[in-house]
């Protein structure tokens, strides 16, 4: 069972709004799991979605009864690198623009459809909708990801994911000069009181902390910052709402103010640039990096210190 408190941002919003937003689903299967008797509000069922919500109301989601997706199937036509693999764990070097998993607006063609076709035996391995999956990457951001192969990898990972064991690290490029060489921007993120399909740093947000440092200025055609980030939690957006928030959003970044003319990469400037754990089996601390792609590469070549 899920257990939201409505916060202010979501007051007078539509319950099977919500309800899409806290089960991640789609409007139309929240409306089905609202007809199925799967939601309560402040402990009493309701029979339609457009009810509209008040602030403080307790919204209660049985995410069990929600339709049954249809089983992502295999496609080999989608690309993407394998940095590392055995019988445990495959390493993704994910290109910007791959989904990772299916979803609402992305049935296929999603790197789930494609590590079927690679490696089938993921099927059964965690949730049945996104075989495998143990952590994300936003479809602009590249770089590294780690997949489990089996029942047991998946459990350990999700378990050092939890325990903040697994290690990554991200390069960024930012708008303007930071005054301080190295941070941590320890502030709770949840969803923007303005606008609920964005996330925010809020007063009642959960728990998140980024370190970052400097590694180099720019001056020109405009002041901007070459950036290494490292999660210590993984929040939605963490990393692009933190630099946001700090008054140095990510450039190219859309949704956190990161648009603006000067530099104009085709997609946001973030990078999974290393990822570090331990492995599910033997106990060995694996470590892998990704350089820069490309697009990235080329932008920042191109800058003037």
């Amino acid at each position: 069972m899920i257990e939201e408190e409505i916060p202010h941002a979501l007051a007078g919003e539509r319950l099977d709004r919500v309800v899409a937003l806290i089960a991640e689903c789609s409007r139309s299967e929240a409306v089905v799991l609202i007809e199925a008797g799967g939601v309560t509000v402040d402990g009493d069922l309701h029979a339609t979605g457009k009810v509209r919500l008040r602030e403080g109301q307790v919204v209660t989601v049985d995410p069990s009864l929600l339709p049954v997706p249809e089983l992502p199937a295999a496609d080999a036509t989608v690309e993407f690198t394998v940095v590392y693999d055995d019988d445990q764990v495959i390493v993704i070097d994910k290109p910007a623009g791959l989904v990772v998993h299916p979803g609402a607006g992305n049935l296929d063609g999603t790197l789930v459809n494609g590590l079927l076709a690679r490696y089938p035996d993921i099927a059964g391995v965690g949730e049945s909708h996104r075989p495998g999956i143990v952590h994300r990457l936003d479809v602009g951001t590249s770089g590294l990801l780690v997949v489990a192969r089996t029942q047991r990898a998946y459990h350990a990972l999700v378990d050092a994911l939890s325990s903040r064991d697994v290690g990554r690290v991200y390069r960024a490029l930012v708008w303007g000069l930071p005054a301080n060489p190295v941070g941590v921007i320890d502030a709770p993120i949840g969803r923007d009181h303005r606008d609920p399909m964005r996330m925010a740093v809020v007063v009642d947000g959960k728990a998140a902390r980024t370190r970052y440092q400097v590694l180099r200025h720019y001056r020109a055609p405009a002041d901007a910052s070459a950036l290494e980030c490292r999660l210590e939690t993984g929040r939605t957006h963490q990393i692009r709402v933190h630099l946001a928030a700090i008054g140095h959003p990510v450039v190219g970044d859309p949704n956190y103010g990161g648009v603006r003319s000067g530099i104009t990469p085709p997609r946001p400037f973030l990078h999974a640039a290393q990822l570090e754990f331990e492995h599910p089996l033997t106990g060995e601390r694996l470590t892998f990096t990704s350089p820069l792609p490309a697009d990235l590469a080329d932008i920042e070549a191109a800058l003037e210190e």
